[in-house]
């Protein structure tokens, strides 16, 4: 697709890479590089496997636009929650491989896929934005809400927990760790697992069991990009 973002099918499973060489940091230009891969993916029917490179899948938000005014904060923050959504939406299975370091937004993202394998190793996964002086995003809030175990809630969105990969998976980032030696393969075989689901059976149950958090969703993107709202909390 791009110099950061590489598209790739095989037989009916797409492959997503991010890689910038650094922190595979979400910047704007990095958001709309995953969008048009999804567009692709989408156009082509295909379960999709999310990736980074080895050692990191995301860092989280790009902090030099971040720190570029509040316009470019909000702004930036509003397209990582929609792609967030997109994927929690999206209409054929969608499966992470995190390969390493998964912060912040690229946490975020895990939580929106359908299916989260991490390498095992010394990794960190977390919601750092409280130790970093970032007040929680309502969307973050309410996928956190969602998606992660309840009695780590505040742990990770308040507390700013960090976690190793397996520690990740009770606090519900990931659905199993797997062996640095195995994770070139656990993609493709996660893939060819949910190409076996039915299509139309797939897309319209989670679309039914999720029609209730994607209300809650929508309202805090909403809110997220009110300034009555921001500057209220």
């Amino acid at each position: 697709m791009t110099d950061n973002v590489t598209y790739s099918l095989n037989d009916g499973v797409a492959t997503i890479k991010m890689d910038d060489g650094k922190a595979n940091a979400l910047s704007t230009s990095m958001l709309g590089e995953l969008n048009a891969a999804f567009d692709k993916a989408e156009s082509d029917n295909a379960v999709v496997i999310l990736t980074g490179r080895d050692g990191l899948f995301c860092g989280g938000f790009d902090l030099k636009e971040m720190k570029g005014g509040p316009q470019n904060a909000l702004g930036l923050t509003s397209l990582g929650s929609k792609l967030a959504r997109r994927i929690l939406a999206f209409p054929r299975p969608v499966i992470m491989v995190a390969t390493g370091h998964t912060i912040a937004m690229g946490a975020f993202l895990a939580l929106a896929c359908d299916y989260r394998i991490i390498v095992e190793g010394d990794f960190k996964v977390g919601l750092n934005e409280t130790l970093i002086g970032m007040t929680m995003h309502n969307f973050g809030i309410e996928m956190a809400r969602y998606r992660l175990a309840n009695n780590y809630f505040n742990r990770c969105v308040i507390n700013a927990e960090i976690f190793n990969p397996r520690d990740a998976v009770r606090a519900g980032f990931f659905d199993r760790t797997v062996p640095a030696e195995q994770i070139a393969m656990a993609g493709p075989m996660a893939g060819n697992m949910f190409k076996q689901l039915n299509e139309t059976a797939f897309k319209q149950t989670k679309q039914r069991s999720r029609k209730t958090a994607f209300a809650i969703l929508d309202q805090a993107i909403e809110d997220d990009l009110d300034p009555a709202k921001v500057h209220a909390m």
